[in-house]
């Protein structure tokens, strides 16, 4: 660990979704939205240890762009968060808690939902890991384009936190100002922020499909702690 460390480029930065095995696993802490589980675990030569973390179904939040006046515009919310005791601003954003649904259409469904916006064009912009050593919720940042107002009769019935949603539109250039300005604080809204803005940067070269691979989600769906061997 020191300067001596190989050096390396892009093809080396691959990510390695296999598990070390699970020789025991409970779940102390059984909530609405997430689980704790507490894993005893093979770490091979570091030996067996436990571990705590949060089990999350993964989300999705978009970066919904639009000119106005031949400037990219992107759409942030800001929502009241009572865990971080604050209003902050966000992406249009929700969970992965429909069975079956792939992530586009989560992402969608939340942008309808959350800011009556319907979509024409899905890409996958970027995916992140909440905090991989104990809260792995797996986030896919999606970018939606060609966007039109949801039809009066398909509104969605906000409720909860949803109600005091605000909207605003906003420079992409001026969000990523804030972003570096410290003015967001939302993992999803700054990753996102900061990736659209580099992509578009980049002539959009770097977006994918928006039914584009996810290990990071794929691998804790089919991941489950079951005790090596049972």
């Amino acid at each position: 660990m020191s300067l001596s460390a190989p050096r390396g480029g892009l093809a080396d930065v691959v990510e390695d979704w296999t598990s070390a095995p699970v020789l025991d696993s409970e779940v102390p802490f059984s909530g609405r939205i997430f689980d704790v589980r507490r894993d005893r675990v093979d770490l091979g030569e570091g030996g067996v240890v436990v571990r705590d973390y949060i089990e999350h179904p993964g989300a999705v939040a978009v970066v919904a762009l639009q000119p106005f006046d031949g400037v990219d515009h992107v759409l942030l919310i800001r929502q009241y968060r009572h865990a971080a005791r604050g209003h902050v601003w966000e992406l249009p954003a929700g969970l992965l808690d429909v069975t079956g649904e792939p992530p586009w259409q989560a992402a969608a469904r939340e942008l309808a939902e959350e800011v009556d916006l319907v979509a024409g064009q899905w890409d996958a912009l970027i995916d992140e890991l909440a905090s991989a050593g104990a809260f792995p919720e797996p986030v896919r940042i999606f970018l939606a384009r060609d966007l039109r107002d949801v039809s009066g009769e398909h509104l969605h019935e906000r409720r909860a936190e949803e109600l005091t949603i605000r909207p605003l539109w906003v420079p992409l250039d001026d969000a990523h100002e804030a972003a570096l300005a410290a003015q967001i604080s939302n993992s999803a809204a700054l990753i996102g922020v900061l990736a659209a803005h580099a992509a578009r940067a980049a002539g959009w070269a770097t977006l994918r499909d928006k039914d584009a691979s996810w290990p990071a989600w794929e691998a804790q769906r089919g991941g489950e702690s079951t005790p090596h061997g049972a």
